[in-house]
């Protein structure tokens, strides 16, 4: 039973970004949804992105902030890149970010047009940048976006309630748990 017209993105579940202490103390919560969000992906056949982000040590890939402190972070190849222990990622596809949205610069769009994918459901972290860019861009994109509000976290919790209220607001995406997901791609009981 697949329903193709939605896909599962895992935003930036790295090592690194669960260094900072509210993603540490929110990472057990965080990565159950997750976990339990890609199970039931994998029981409908959606596809899952599971989307990192990495630079370049040359600074080809570096952001303004980065470039302007003389220093870049989430380096090829470094532990602090890894995906988080807790993921089984096996059939997931990798898709490589150096910019908080998933769209950008990325073959993301290419690959939900040529599976069909209609809308695209979304976790991960940090809320207020690479969920919320991620999520915008989706919007500009004419894909309808949904995101998870017990499978992301923020380094602020004010800052999570306050983007994904803003979010909804202005219609960029809907929200939803991970139960009322569950619900939507339960089987058709008909």
């Amino acid at each position: 039973m697949s329903l193709r017209p939605s896909a599962l993105l895992l935003i930036d579940l790295q090592e690194a970004f669960f260094e900072k202490p509210a993603l540490a103390a929110a990472r057990g919560e965080v990565l159950g949804a997750v976990r339990a969000l890609a199970e039931e992906a994998r029981r409908i056949e959606a596809p899952i992105f599971l989307i990192t982000t990495e630079h370049s040590r040359d600074r080809s890939t570096w952001t303004l902030s980065m470039i302007d402190d003389d220093q870049g972070y989430l380096f090829h190849g470094e532990e602090s890149t890894a995906v988080v222990a807790e993921l089984e990622t096996e059939g997931m596809t990798r898709i490589e970010k150096t910019r908080d949205s998933a769209w950008f610069g990325t073959d993301l769009l290419l690959r939900l047009r040529n599976l069909g994918v209609e809308q695209v459901v979304i976790a991960g972290v940090s809320t207020h940048a690479c969920i919320a860019q991620t999520a915008r861009d989706a919007y500009a994109h004419n894909v309808r976006a949904t995101i998870v509000t017990d499978a992301v976290a923020d380094e602020r919790e004010d800052h999570k309630e306050m983007i994904l209220e803003q979010l909804a607001g202005d219609r960029q995406a809907t929200l939803a748990t991970l139960e009322e997901i569950r619900e939507r791609w339960a089987p058709d009981p008909g």
